[in-house]
């Protein structure tokens, strides 16, 4: 639903002891900053979800004056990151604001707090990478998707790890006054344009508990990613057969030879695009996909994205530091 831009929507940023401060301030510049250049902005609020002192990381203090009852005429409700209690007062508090029409937006692991309300119950959701087993198991009610920057459910938003708060608080502001007002918060953030939700966190690829046996053949092809590994060569360097190869290298990575195999190449891609000036041809060689069209095959399924938009990201951050 697209506000006027004389509306003057009233935002919420929740305020809770041991608050993510980092998250908090993301919340802040986008919804509390004034922005004079506009005809209309956003009024906002901090709000305390409990009683007591609010301390966040670095001995800062939060003095939130605002309690519950500010909720109910709320437009927009920020949740960012979460470590709180979930009273029966706050829960009390989301769902009349829901019911009221608030949306309520979380930012890396402030979805647990609308989880524990039960209002993802049957949705879709995201959270950082590092939570998104515990919230998965937690409430089974949520379809937990830990491959996306930021999910919208209408009346919840979730979005993943830190950084792509802004991403999300960004689209909010596309939703309620337009892309070129976005596109104007952007520029002052010193950003690119807002990343779409669809695309994926870059998370890092675990290290294998115990690769045992494997450790020298997985050094090996680390080192040498640019030549060709077919399972018949694995097993030939590892002095096994193929077959002994196939059963044993999954149960030791987690993953088959080739897709283990794709995924290293696909972290080298990533690395020599944001550390380098190789074109996307010398890229593919180097990373042992052999061919561009290969290489964008399995990028864009990987990430959503292609590895000279990736690239792009990554050189427009060097130019705003």
């Amino acid at each position: 639903m697209k506000t006027e831009i004389n509306d003057s929507p009233l935002v919420c940023i929740l305020a809770y002891d041991n608050l993510a401060i980092f998250e908090y301030g993301i919340a802040l510049e986008v919804f509390a900053l004034p922005r004079p250049e506009l005809s209309s902005w956003y009024r906002h609020q901090v709000i305390s979800t409990a009683a007591g002192d609010i301390n966040g990381l670095g001995g800062v203090r939060i003095d939130a004056k605002n309690d519950l009852d500010v909720l109910a005429k709320a437009s927009l409700i920020i949740v960012p990151g979460w470590s709180g209690e979930v009273s029966e007062v706050l829960k009390s508090a989301l769902n009349t604001a829901i019911d009221n029409g608030a949306r309520i937006a979380t930012i890396c692991s402030g979805v647990f707090l609308p989880a524990a309300c039960g209002l993802l119950n049957g949705k879709n959701a995201t959270t950082h990478w590092r939570y998104a087993e515990k919230l998965q198991t937690e409430y089974p009610e949520i379809n937990v998707n830990p491959d996306v920057l930021y999910v919208d459910e209408d009346s919840i938003l979730t979005s993943a790890g830190s950084a792509a708060g802004i991403d999300l608080c960004l689209y909010i502001v596309k939703q309620d006054f337009g892309s070129e007002v976005a596109n104007s918060v952007a520029r002052r953030l010193v950003l690119p344009a807002h990343r779409e939700g669809g695309q994926a966190q870059y998370v890092p690829r675990p290290l294998p508990k115990n690769t045992g046996l494997f450790s020298p053949l997985l050094d090996q092809i680390r080192t040498n990613l640019n030549e060709d590994w077919s399972v018949e060569r694995m097993a030939e360097k590892a002095s096994m057969s193929s077959r002994t190869l196939l059963r044993r290298f999954k149960d030791t990575t987690g993953e088959s030879p080739t897709k283990w195999l794709i995924m290293e190449r696909l972290a080298l891609v990533r690395e020599l695009l944001e550390t380098t000036k190789l074109n996307v041809n010398q890229v593919a060689d180097a990373s042992g996909f052999g061919s561009v069209e290969l290489l964008r095959h399995h990028f864009k399924r990987q990430y959503q994205l292609s590895p000279l938009s990736y690239r792009a990201q990554f050189q427009a951050t060097d130019r705003n530091i």
